[in-house]
């Protein structure tokens, strides 16, 4: 693996160094704003998009340079030799495991391509090549399977809270229904009244919804009726 610097000491970036480390790979950082990156084959630029052309612009010619966005382009990093390897991972505050994830990778040439391949395998990921007129699509996708999970988990969360049930009462579901979907997919892992058509506890639902957080009924009936679509797609394959 190559000598690494990381610009970027945001959680991510954070998470990434201490990961490498824990490998045994010659890295360097997190660095800071403006804080050379000193020898280094390959700099991983972890900082927020708009920042990323800046960023670019202050390494001088050599290693090649990655960043790890979703979906910015590689363009930004011009006119380094570049890549982009994008952990699917979500990162807190505590950090994060990459093991066992998949990263999202393209490059501007077959050798950058080729190191963030190995950037991903260091790190115990999947690499899967995500071509740029995909990136956009990638990065929807994680962003409803992670960003909106929690957006949704906060409004059962709410109306949960209302009846005595709180957030570790609920989690043991969440994470049934997750590993289920993983193991077995979207039509096996389906259940409830809706799967059932059972239509007169849905509507009892819904009142009750109605009555203890009406703001929420929206929400309710985009997920209620996609839950009918894919209950109906279901039954008929």
């Amino acid at each position: 693996m190559s000598s690494i610097a990381i610009v970027g000491r945001g959680r991510l970036g954070r998470a990434l160094f201490a990961a490498l480390a824990e490998t045994g790979a010659a890295v360097r950082g997190p660095l800071g704003r403006g804080e050379p990156a000193g020898p280094a084959e390959l700099i991983l630029l972890c900082v927020p998009e708009p920042e990323l052309a800046a960023a670019s612009a202050a390494i001088g010619s050599g290693p090649l340079v990655g960043h790890c966005s979703a979906s910015a382009s590689l363009d930004l990093l011009a006119p380094h030799e570049r890549f982009v390897a994008h952990p699917l991972m979500t990162v807190t505050t505590a950090g994060a495991r990459f093991a066992g994830a998949a990263c999202a990778i393209d490059g501007s040439s077959p050798r950058a391509l080729t190191a963030a391949r190995e950037l991903a395998d260091a790190l115990g990921m999947s690499p899967i090549h995500v071509p740029p007129d995909r990136r956009a699509l990638y990065h929807a996708a994680a962003s409803m399977a992670s960003n909106f999970l929690i957006t949704l988990e906060a409004a059962a969360e709410r109306l949960g809270a209302a009846c005595g049930v709180d957030r570790a009462g609920l989690a043991p579901l969440v994470r049934a229904s997750a590993e289920n979907w993983a193991m077995l997919g979207a039509a096996e892992a389906l259940s409830g009244p809706i799967a059932r058509g059972d239509d007169l506890t849905v509507s009892r639902q819904r009142a009750a919804v109605a009555g203890a957080a009406p703001e929420l009924l929206p929400m309710w009936d985009a997920l209620a009726g996609a839950t009918r679509t894919l209950a109906a797609s279901t039954h008929g394959s």
